[in-house]
């Protein structure tokens, strides 16, 4: 515990005042993707406490903040819905049964998450391209920027003539609208022009507490945080110390059941918690140019969100909204996000009415810096310059990311990006052909042999006009997985088949561990002892510790 603190001490103050910062840029979002998931939100808001902090304090990635979001958010609407209408089938019909259910999935979620971090999955982050990285920030700032628009409007409760209630959004008009516009701009001006004047004050939290003053002095009637959350269907931020749901237990059916009902969202909202946590984590990593471990921020989003459905909360994730308005206010270390936590508790628990005063304008200001900041504005001057698949990449995983889903963006950048680069070698395996005196036909072959690659290194072949003796030579190639082998085993046989003798050469030890495990043929055809440096220097370069110029190629 000392040298936890002895860690944080450089950094404490802009920890401090960023972690309050960020928690007042929290709630509105988080009480808006309760309304989206149709729960209460305060069930959000203890969320959001309980898995920020425990993230915070054992998460791979000091800086990074984690809440209730509406990537997770999302995944639980259809399950609540159809939980709500399963209680009330039951012998003894029991109400708001989706609740119930949505706490068994979010453990599970947590579970399921620990296990990626156990298994080290969380490694598998490198494998995402830059390209995908920015076309991800990119989608995420506008989804971002889309959602503080909706923010100028109105939610009324309408009654259908079937009796059904549902909320209408009305866009705001004349004198509210332009006063609204007014305050964000004040906010944005804020934030832009105070550091040129001090860096002693954060300019976000300075820039929320002006507008709050101007709006509270002035008696200005504009949307608040508590008219939101009312509009909303909400009751108030009041809320008590989150304490472990005994109802969970006495409702909830432990059975197989309900492992099949929950199973599935479970899998889906650990996935794309983890995808937008382990994403958030690489860009505050290039952001502090620092490296976070995301195979322990795995386990503490799972420990997170198994705490969080145990005590009532929902599920949740990295957000890169508020972790962005963390870093740009100073938070660098673990205590950034534990006051984050901290705060938004105490807002909850003592000072609802305070925060319920403060203006969505100002908050509203707040994201649109952040939207600003975090756009990759370079992706529009290097769209040129890059290869046509990178930015074929960057801007479907953007436009995927706004219109679908972020996991859906990335995994569809991934296998892009995949599928180019196979390509891409696919078109480098070549052979050069030679004869030697003795009339044995030697074929070259360079370039990675793969699934992608295998017909084009079938063409140099030809078996029939071949002489008796053949010889392949891998010195400058490498056999990379099963097409490759039966590639080569298929080469193998025909010559065989057509009275002819083959041997391979130059195999590297890894390969030929590869096609002798796959057939004992190949025991016959590769040639083993091999005198010729080029071939050692592919095999074991640490056997030759002089310069490459020293052997003649």
């Amino acid at each position: 515990m000392t040298n936890f603190f002895r860690k944080q001490r450089p950094n404490v103050k802009n920890d401090i005042l960023s972690g309050i910062t960020v928690s007042l840029a929290m709630i509105p979002e988080v009480v808006a993707f309760a309304f989206v998931a149709q729960i209460d939100p305060l069930m959000a808001l203890s969320g959001a406490f309980i898995i920020g902090l425990i993230t915070a304090i054992f998460g791979g990635r000091p800086g990074l903040i984690s809440g209730a979001a509406g990537a997770v958010a999302v995944i639980f609407v259809h399950m609540i819905a159809e939980g709500h209408t399963k209680g009330m089938l039951m012998d003894t019909p029991i109400e708001n049964m989706g609740f119930f259910y949505l706490m068994a999935c979010v453990i599970l979620m947590g579970i399921i998450q620990i296990l990626a971090g156990v298994l080290k999955l969380g490694r598998f982050v490198r494998l995402i391209p830059h390209p995908v990285m920015m076309g991800f920030v990119n989608g995420l700032s506008i989804v971002i920027f889309m959602a503080q628009v909706k923010m100028f409007s109105h939610k009324t409760l309408q009654v259908s003539s079937a009796g059904v209630k549902e909320y209408v959004s009305h866009y705001m008009q004349g004198t509210e609208l332009y006063t609204m516009i007014g305050l964000v701009l004040l906010t944005m001006g804020i934030i832009w022009g105070l550091p040129k004047l001090t860096k002693k004050l954060p300019a976000a939290l300075t820039a929320i507490i002006v507008t709050s003053l101007i709006v509270i002095g002035f008696n200005l009637d504009v949307t608040t945080v508590g008219s939101y959350i009312i509009e909303g269907g909400g009751t108030g931020l009041k809320g008590e110390f989150p304490t472990p749901n005994i109802e969970l237990w006495q409702n909830l059916p432990i059975n197989l059941d309900t492992l099949k009902f929950i199973a599935l969202p479970a899998f889906l909202a650990a996935s794309v918690g983890l995808i937008e946590t382990l994403m958030t984590m690489n860009l505050v990593d290039e952001i502090t140019e620092t490296r976070g471990n995301g195979n322990r921020e795995c386990v503490a989003q799972g420990a997170g969100n198994i705490m969080s459905g145990l005590f009532g909360g929902t599920g949740g994730c990295g957000m890169i909204g508020q972790t962005v308005i963390n870093i740009n206010a100073g938070g660098r270390g673990r205590l950034s996000g534990i006051m984050m936590a901290v705060t938004l508790l105490s807002f909850i628990l003592f000072a609802d009415k305070l925060i319920e005063m403060v203006p969505i304008a100002a908050l509203v200001g707040v994201m649109f810096m952040m939207v600003i900041e975090t756009f990759a504005w370079s992706s529009f001057r290097i769209l040129k310059k890059i290869p046509l698949s990178d930015a074929v990449v960057l801007i479907t995983v953007s436009l995927v990311t706004v219109f679908v889903d972020l996991a859906v963006a990335v995994f569809v950048g991934v296998i892009i990006s995949a599928l180019s680069f196979a390509w891409e070698n696919a078109k480098r395996i070549r052979a050069r052909k030679r004869m030697r005196e003795d009339g044995t036909k030697v074929y070259e072959i360079w370039g990675p042999l793969f699934f992608g690659s295998i017909q084009a290194f079938n063409e140099k072949f030809d078996v029939k006009t071949d002489p008796e003796m053949v010889e392949i030579d891998f010195v400058e190639s490498r056999v990379s997985d099963h097409s490759a082998i039966e590639a080569i085993f298929n080469l193998v046989e025909k010559y065989e088949a057509a009275g002819k003798k083959i041997k391979l050469k130059h195999l590297s030890e890894d390969c030929k561990v590869l096609l002798y495990k796959s057939s004992p043929k190949f025991k016959e055809v590769i040639v083993e002892d091999v005198e010729d440096p080029r071939y050692h220097l592919a095999a074991n370069p640490e056997q030759f510790p002089k310069p490459l110029s020293h052997y003649k190629l």
